[in-house]
């Protein structure tokens, strides 16, 4: 699934808000797999921030949309992520390394884009 946020303020404070909200889905994962023994729920993220456009189409049965190369390289980040990982390009880490701790995992072939650098979410930086 997706999830968005308005970005029209502050930009990094919302950012901070879509990693936070990833960081304690996958705790909330783990600890779900924690209290059902037997029970290996995986899941692996991917994150982006930028420009989209959105909106509402359709003729018959309308719905809300988003599109862009934001959203295309979010979804490529969920899609060549590792399990129990959250995965982001490298402008994310670079804009966020003063309050999460990220891991570089080097560079992935990425459709539509060739390689690109990325990095693993880790946690937060004790501040």
């Amino acid at each position: 699934f997706f999830v968005l946020k308005n970005f029209l303020f502050n930009i990094l404070e919302c950012v901070c808000d879509l990693i936070e909200f990833a960081l304690a889905f996958q705790q909330t994962m783990h600890r779900f797999n924690e209290a059902l023994l037997n029970f290996a729920f995986e899941l692996r993220m991917g994150l982006n921030f930028g420009p989209v456009t959105a909106g509402v189409i359709g003729t018959t049965k309308l719905f809300f949309d988003i599109w862009g190369d934001t959203v295309n390289v979010a979804s490529r980040m969920d899609s060549t992520g590792q399990k129990g990982e959250i995965q982001v390009p490298e402008h994310v880490a670079f804009a966020l390394k003063d309050k999460y701790i990220f891991e570089r995992r080097g560079e992935i072939d990425v459709k539509g884009k060739s390689r690109m650098t990325t990095y693993f979410l880790k946690g937060k930086l004790n501040v």
